[in-house]
């Protein structure tokens, strides 16, 4: 039987290749910038290759092209297996994957031309925005015609995860890319000044709540009882948790720019709505954990559920992380340092990426018709070094962020600053080998991935 007769399978079979493809490019330019940060030389002097220019070419590469690639893939086979029914349009879907292609070499070519908007994941200029939101709005009919011709009552959870993420994306996009084109390759921002960094962190914040939360919570509903092989502990509670979630998450974004010229009742808004998303973050990772129940011994032979479980708590961690660090208080000590740099990656490696290695390990012998991957060893070896990889990247980031914090605001008897800017970098100079150390590890359980990943699709064994 051709599986693609009853199901799509085509279109979830490229976009999960080109999430191992675009993992590799987007993790290979990290450690790249990172090795930068401890050996300047390594720009050797080039524009395109200065840490400011890659820099956006790295978060764009992980977030939207790897990221991007397996919300796609894991997306459109969730709706067709939950749903019973094929999706709604072949061709739209396909549409998706080389619109989405596209978008990505286009940022490939821009950002290290320094053809940039300056905007925090929203650096790519006008002509690319217009493409991404032609490319989106298809994703967008392609998903909810599917929910809408569906041949169950019923619509899973995992399905309202990603049908926020895919509206509220569209929402968010339009809303932060509005601009006044001057060139092709130039435009400015419809907003002016401190009405502009409002809308730029609405969009930023909410990049991280539904891109990198809501549409990866979606992969986690379906994946985690799976691969578990029990339902989701409690389905009563990820309702609650999607709405709580989506209700509050709009709200944060003010978060990011405490201090600043926003006005000072925003700020408190944003830092209450973080402590709020405390309650809803939980509920999620307590009812992913306890779908364990009665199946914990799992654990030590699935390496596949151990990255499903390990990304678990890697959430836990980071949105317990994330609301402490909107507070004003210690906001005053962790703005502007390496601690955002440790809770952004202790989020992007430990929850994204980690779900996103256990859902496409679950997916890619099924997709390519073979019994399990190539190698059971290879996986747990990928494991354990990411779980080294993300604990020395992010553990090396808490402590050189907390440092350089408390060495900006050391003051002399006299009022004046007890250190120069200077001495701070001097002394992060060892925590960013360790950083580097802990990308290198990372990149390496992906370069391992990607190995396994090609001998399982090339092996004539079928299933």
């Amino acid at each position: 039987m051709n599986m693609d007769t009853e199901y799509n399978y085509k279109v979830v079979r490229q976009f999960a290749v080109m999430t191992i493809v675009w993992g590799v490019v987007g993790m290979a330019v990290g450690v790249l910038i990172a090795a930068q940060l401890v050996w300047p030389a390594l720009n050797f002097d080039t524009p395109w290759l200065t840490f400011s220019r890659l820099r956006p070419l790295h978060t764009n590469a992980v977030v939207f092209a790897f990221g991007g690639s397996a919300l796609f893939a894991t997306s459109y086979w969730v709706v067709q297996r939950t749903c019973q029914v094929k999706l709604i349009s072949d061709k739209l879907a396909a549409f998706t994957f080389w619109g989405w292609q596209l978008v990505i070499v286009l940022a490939a070519i821009t950002l290290p031309l320094g053809l940039t908007t300056s905007k925090e994941y929203a650096e790519l200029e006008w002509p690319i925005d217009i493409l991404i939101t032609v490319v989106w709005v298809t994703y967008a009919i392609v998903f909810l015609g599917t929910i809408a011709k569906r041949k169950t009552k019923h619509i899973y959870v995992a399905n309202w995860f990603y049908a926020a993420f895919i509206v509220v994306v569209a929402l968010l996009h339009v809303v932060n890319s509005a601009a006044i084109p001057v060139t092709l390759t130039k435009s400015y921002s419809a907003y002016p000044g401190a009405i502009d960094a409002m809308v730029q962190w609405w969009y930023g914040h909410n990049a991280v709540g539904f891109f990198l939360t809501a549409g990866f919570l979606g992969m986690m509903y379906y994946f985690v009882p799976k691969q578990a092989g029990r339902p989701v502990y409690s389905y009563r509670l990820s309702i609650v948790h999607f709405w709580a979630l989506i209700a509050v998450y709009m709200w944060a974004g003010a978060h990011h720019l405490h201090y600043t010229a926003l006005p000072n009742w925003t700020q408190s808004i944003g830092m209450v709505f973080s402590l709020i998303l405390l309650a809803p973050s939980w509920g999620g990772m307590i009812n992913g954990m306890m779908t364990l129940s009665g199946a914990w011994h799992k654990l030590r032979t699935d390496p596949i559920l151990r990255f499903m479980i390990v990304s678990l708590s890697f959430y836990g961690m980071s949105t317990f992380e994330g609301p402490m660090m909107a507070i004003k208080t210690v906001n005053a000590l962790s703005h502007y340092t390496d601690w955002t740099i440790g809770h952004v990656h202790s989020g992007a490696l430990g929850w994204v990426a980690l779900v996103t290695f256990g859902a496409m390990y679950y997916l890619i012998p099924i997709l390519f018709n073979k019994k399990e991957m190539h190698s059971i060893p290879l996986i747990n070896f990928h494991f354990w070094i990411a779980t080294i990889g993300i604990i020395l990247y992010v553990v090396s980031m808490w402590i050189s962020g907390i440092m350089q914090g408390l060495m900006w605001r050391a003051v002399n008897s006299d009022g004046t600053l007890t250190y120069s800017f200077i001495e701070s970098v001097e002394r992060m100079h060892p925590f960013f080998f360790i950083r580097f150390l802990g990308g290198v590890l990372f990149l390496t359980g992906m370069l391992v991935m990607a190995y396994n990943v090609y001998k399982t699709i090339t092996v004539k064994k079928a299933a």
